[in-house]
């Protein structure tokens, strides 16, 4: 900074800059608040249909996130300027003063262009002698005054950096940038660009202090959005890369580390992990070409001419912790599968370049497997990420005219060719795919890829991060997740063991399962859900369906065949199992309570009829929960198998799954039902026919897992009706005594459930002799 633009610095226009930053921050902080109360929160209470379902309430949520980011950037920008603005005129002060405190002593300080000098305020003639005299006192004040200046250009350039920098985060809308102070700011990029320093030396000089002071600052830092972009384009795509190697492999590392800190080896993965996907975000330049470069690199070895293991199958480790930007795994997906299709032939062969030999490095610290197949890290960063997970798995992978595709259509008869058949990424990966072997440490077979397959399955389907369960700002389905869907169901009905013979995918798929009951329901129903347009009883009949089970946004479109199927198949695992058990339950709940609503409109009822309605809701609820059952005595039935203890403690865990939520917890997603008066949001609390049917649920799976409930459900099919029955019976009677309607309610729905229970096995008979042995 020079010395006269400090001396003669005029802050009246930075003042009315920090005053114009601070009443912007007051009108964004109700502009937030009106956002949120008036536009998202209304938003998920309206009642949406269409298009609106899955568009314009998405669209609204993320609008009021806008207004939250826009003022938090605004605060740190006022924080910023008002910080630099003190700061500055703090300095131009002591100059003053600086400058005044010379002039007493006779001392004149003379800028120039480029720098200053202090000179002795005598003539020309005389100022060599009075300089030599007074050389203590000049030289006191010019290191005074160079070292305000120095202060005073530290001050400015530092402000100019942090807010460029987060002006560079996102192109477009706001940042999440929070800061309280400029100096909390500043400190976040230089902790990063010091740590990136470290991280570029080659790991067998880092030292023991070394590694504990990058893996806490990356753990502290990691949320940081400033720190996290400064430290990804600072330390660069192949530093990364080679950073984690180096660290892991005893052939390039350092054994002091292997020694000293091997187990804190899964921290800095995750919290280097966390870091990186938090840079992602970013809309810099920097950082897009960091993105390019990483996905450019993912095919090749780290180290060149030299080997070492390929860029994806480091990067995708550094995947299994954080948020990573969407266009960015697809885009890395997009390139991952094009070499998993060069180093498979398309599929036709193992792909040996990603199977660990003795010698590979240990990429992966957290969990059991290697980390070598880059697709099982991938995966599992698609698993929080689920609108890339959708757009990865409907992906093609092959086209049915590629002429080395070599997947066929299946045909008994040797004479009828069927032809090529094009596939997806999904069906690839769970269906087709030879998995490269892993085993643990006592040698047993690890399961991590597909496992995590079916955790990006899930978030791919539901539209929210795998684990969790769906709120009120989940959209509601989208085509591209209900084709997904519809792929799962038709597939696993197909060949049921893609299923139960991976049964630790039953989870993740149960939890899908339970969030598509509506359209599982109406597929029970049998009815064509594209009847021609000149069929009039067609037409009325899928009317009346889609009254019965209202979908918001796209709804999967399957035939009952494959989702009784898809259902027994689930049912064979416990926690498949509980998961659409507990949602079919709490679904029929809230179906009996909107339609038996006096104040529903007409115009939203399937039937002049109550009665007709009641007994449909019963009757496929039956059917779901009866070829549920049929899965589960088929797994008892089994020899060495499971035991129904294991079904019942299952069930029983949900009740803490959805312990303190309303409506959302049970995993059948927020807006099935569009209730005017009830509402999706309200089926759960207390005192509802949900909150009862769950309470009798989750008291009988207690008391059953402890020996207290008699009869299992496993050794009598008429167990598990009669246990069906009182829970549709307890539904009905509940619904009908809130809303005070007399007559038949109950039985009504008793009866027809004890029905819909004994049809789920009757019709598994008919649709798949070759699975069920007996009932």
């Amino acid at each position: 900074m020079d010395l006269d633009a400090l001396h003669h610095a005029n802050f009246n226009l930075l003042d009315e800059a920090v005053t114009d930053w601070s009443t912007l921050v007051k009108h964004l902080e109700q502009l937030k608040k009106d956002a949120e109360n008036e536009l998202h929160q209304a938003a998920n209470k309206a009642d949406w249909a269409g298009v609106n379902a899955t568009v314009t309430k998405e669209f609204i949520g993320k609008t009021a996130d806008e207004f939250s980011d826009a003022h938090t950037q605004a605060k740190t920008i006022h924080s910023i300027i008002r910080d630099t603005r003190n700061e500055l005129k703090g300095y131009h002060q002591q100059l003053v003063d600086a400058i005044e405190g010379g002039r007493k002593k006779k001392l004149t300080v003379i800028a120039y262009e480029g720098g200053f000098t202090v000179t002795t305020n005598v003539p020309p003639e005389g100022r060599a002698q009075e300089d030599q005299d007074n050389k203590g006192d000049i030289t006191a004040l010019r290191d005074e005054i160079q070292k305000i200046l120095d202060k005073a250009t530290e001050s400015d350039s530092s402000a100019k950096k942090v807010l460029q920098t987060i002006a560079d985060q996102s192109q477009l809308g706001f940042s999440d940038a929070n800061y309280t102070n400029r100096d909390s700011a500043e400190k976040a990029i230089k902790q990063a660009e010091d740590l990136a320093k470290l991280a570029r030396k080659n790991p067998e000089d880092l030292t023991v202090g070394e590694f504990d002071r990058l893996n806490a600052g990356l753990k502290q830092y990691a949320n940081d959005s400033l720190f996290a972009e400064t430290f990804a384009t600072t330390l660069g795509p192949q530093k990364t890369l080679e950073f984690w190697t180096g660290v892991n492999d005893p052939h390039r590392g350092n054994y002091e580390l292997g020694q000293k800190r091997l187990d804190q080896f899964d921290d800095l993965q995750r919290n280097l992990g966390m870091t990186l996907s938090n840079a992602t975000q970013s809309d810099s330049v920097a950082m897009t070409e960091w993105k390019r470069s990483m996905i450019d690199i993912g095919d090749k070895p780290i180290y060149g001419n030299n080997g070492g293991p390929m860029g994806f199958q480091v990067m995708s480790n550094l995947m299994r912790t954080g948020d990573y930007d969407d266009q960015f795994l697809k885009d890395y997906g997009t390139k991952l599968m094009v070499t998993e299709r060069r180093l498979t032939g398309n599929g036709e062969h193992d792909n040996m370049a990603w199977q660990r030999m003795g010698m590979d490095p240990w990429l992966n610290r957290i969990g059991d497997d290697s980390g070598s197949d880059p697709l099982t890290g991938y995966l599992k960063g698609l698993s929080n990420s689920p609108d890339a997970a959708t757009d990865f798995f409907n992906q093609q992978y092959v086209s049915k005219d590629d002429p080395d595709n070599p997947f066929e259509w299946d045909s008994d008869d040797e004479d009828d060719y069927k032809g090529k058949k094009e596939l997806s990424n999904f069906q690839y990966l769970f269906e087709e795919r030879d998995w490269p072997e892993e085993t643990d440490a006592k040698g047993d077979d690890l399961h991590t890829g597909k496992n995590n397959l079916a955790l990006a399955l899930e978030a791919a389907t539901t539209g929210h991060p795998a684990g969790e369960q769906p709120t009120m700002d989940t959209p509601a389905h989208n085509e591209g997740q209900t084709k997904l869907f519809e792929s799962i169901v038709a597939s696993i009905s197909d060949d049921n063991g893609r299923l139960t013979d991976s049964s630790y995918m039953s989870d993740s798929i149960g939890q899908i399962a339970s969030e598509y009951l509506p359209d599982i329901d109406r597929a029970a129903t049998d009815v064509d859900p594209n009847p021609d347009k000149g069929d009039r009883d067609g037409l009325d009949a899928w009317d009346r369906v889609q009254k019965l089970y209202p979908v918001d946004g796209s709804a999967a479109e399957m035939n009952h065949r494959d989702v009784s199927r898809f259902l027994f198949a689930i049912g064979q695992n416990p926690e498949g199992y509980a998961a659409v058990e507990v949602g079919q339950k709490a679904y029929m709940a809230e179906l009996m309570e909107y339609h038996l609503n006096p104040d529903l409109p007409q115009s939203q009822r399937p039937d002049g009829d109550l009665q007709l309605t009641v007994r449909s809701i019963a009757r496929h609820s039956g059917e779901v929960s009866g070829t549920l059952a049929m899965g589960r005595n088929e797994a008892i039935a089994a020899p060495g198998a499971l035991a129904d203890d294991d079904y019942d403690h299952a069930v029983s865990q949900w009740k803490n799954v959805i312990s303190g939520t309303v409506g959302t917890g049970v995993g059948i997603g927020t807006s099935f039902i569009a209730s005017p008066v009830v509402g999706a949001g309200v089926g759960g609390a207390a005192g509802t026919a949900t909150s009862v049917v769950l309470e009798q649920l989750f008291k009988d799976a207690e008391g059953s897992a402890k020996d207290e409930a008699g009869p299992k459900m496993g050794e009598s099919w008429e167990n598990g009706q009669d246990s069906n029955m009182k829970y549709t019976r307890s539904a009905a009677s509940e619904a009908a005594r809130s809303y005070h309607l007399s007559g038949d309610v109950a039985t009504w729905a008793e009866d027809e459930s004890s029905k819909g229970f004994l049809d789920a096995g009757s019709y598994m008979d008919r649709v798949a002799p070759e699975l069920v042995t007996d009932i």
